[in-house]
């Protein structure tokens, strides 16, 4: 979890930082625009926008900035069984999951902005999709499709006029078995990712 650096300018809702957490297996990116980078922010995000839509995480990497190593974010951390590691100073690319998506963040939002960049927290969501919905190089599949276990069905795709919802008494099941099936492919080729900067 990490915050992008103060945007200039400001968004119209007064917006000037992003708080995202990217999900290690996955790649799955979660990002909100923000007003501030307290730690009062912090212990709302995860509340709010990580813990009651995901549940918790087995462990949360964060750096060592004040807003994460303040107790209130340590106590809500401890509260929810999670551990909370930290990058070193030395070595702030072990959080790199989130920089990756920083700096594509960055190029594609200047692109979908107004002219006075004052609405850049408007396309911070597209921005987000269009990650999460990519194939990711080191897992080889979308992590969209390893978080939910399915194909996003995105704004521009092809919808039919008619909706025909039916009962598989099987789908729980069958959701198992592929996302398991989903989870260690990506684990094969993270690791076959990590081999080949070795």
């Amino acid at each position: 979890m990490d915050f992008h650096h103060p945007i200039n300018p400001a968004s119209r809702r007064r917006n000037k930082y992003i708080i995202c957490l990217t999900d290690i297996l996955s790649k799955f990116v979660l990002a909100k625009a923000v007003r501030d980078n307290t730690v009062q922010t912090v212990v709302r995000f995860l509340k709010e926008d990580i813990i009651s839509k995901f549940g918790t995480s087995r462990c949360i990497l964060t750096d060592n900035s004040t807003h994460f190593t303040h107790t209130l974010t340590n106590e809500l951390i401890k509260q929810i069984g999670s551990t909370h590691l930290y990058t070193t100073l030395y070595h702030p690319q072990w959080n790199g999951q989130v920089e990756i998506y920083n700096s594509m963040m960055d190029a594609k939002i200047a692109a979908l902005s107004n002219i006075q960049k004052t609405d850049w927290d408007d396309q911070l969501p597209f921005v987000t999709l269009k990650y999460n919905t990519s194939t990711h190089s080191s897992t080889k599949q979308t992590p969209f499709e390893i978080m939910y276990g399915r194909t996003p069905i995105l704004p521009l795709d092809y919808q039919e006029n008619d909706v025909t919802i039916s009962h598989d008494s099987e789908h729980e099941k069958n959701l198992n078995q592929f996302l398991t099936k989903l989870n260690k492919q990506a684990r094969i080729n993270i690791i076959k990712n990590q081999e080949r900067y070795k």
